[in-house]
């Protein structure tokens, strides 16, 4: 390009941004203080409340046993038949555990353990699924799921009641955070959830109705 060519254009641009050697400065971000941990476990509490899930807040103690008698208590109520889980996993091994002591009017346990292929009719039969989290964000009220090999997506998606066990310490104050934290930019799965609540839709004229595209029902136990 000639170099006239080149300072007219530069020129004109320059013309165009105007005199920016006076900009107003850019005030500094809201600053509020971070939540303590059980200001973020009521805050996720609530806002998943509100979207109609079922959350449960185990205290602290012997975690395994605490967790596993509520669970056994909920699926008693909801009269459950049969549950799916992963055996393997620290939630799979511990629900394999507490039902060993083969209480009176548990769901049967079916392990997720074979091809999708040979086990679809078995997969649909299921009252249940539980699983593991990943996280949880408190101020959207979501779950994070990265559903793998041991515990598929299917396992959340197909029952009508997902029963979901997260880990208070991994409860964070925002999806930005969560990335951060659970370092997301090392590697993600081809499928990472975002779960609020069971599925719902609506058809044109509003009619709310649950379980759709996925659960009915969401309980979430948020282990303290």
């Amino acid at each position: 390009m000639p170099e006239k060519s080149r300072e007219r254009i530069l020129r004109r641009i320059s013309s165009a941004l105007g005199d920016r050697r006076n900009l107003p400065s850019v005030p500094a971000p809201l600053q509020t203080p971070p939540l303590s941990r059980e200001e973020k476990i009521e805050q996720l509490k609530t806002r998943m409340t509100a979207m109609r899930s079922e959350v449960h807040v185990v205290p602290k103690g012997d975690r395994d046993a605490l967790w596993t008698d509520r669970l056994k208590t909920i699926v008693v109520e909801k009269g459950l038949k049969q549950m799916l889980y992963a055996p393997g996993t620290p939630v799979g091994d511990a629900v394999a555990a507490a039902w060993a002591a083969g209480d009176a009017g548990l769901p049967v346990l079916e392990p997720y353990d074979a091809p999708v292929e040979t086990f679809k009719e078995a997969l649909f039969s299921m009252d249940a699924g539980i699983t593991a989290t990943m996280g949880g964000i408190a101020d959207t009220g979501a779950l994070i799921l990265w559903p793998d090999e041991n515990e598929p997506r299917l396992m959340s998606l197909v029952p009508e009641v997902h029963i979901a066990v997260l880990d208070a310490d991994r409860i964070y104050e925002s999806f930005s955070e969560a990335m951060e934290k659970c370092v997301w930019a090392d590697g993600m799965p081809t499928n990472a959830l975002l779960i609020s609540g069971p599925s719902k839709t609506a058809d044109i004229e509003l009619v709310l109705a649950f379980g759709v595209h996925g659960p009915k029902e969401l309980v979430v136990l948020i282990l303290t």
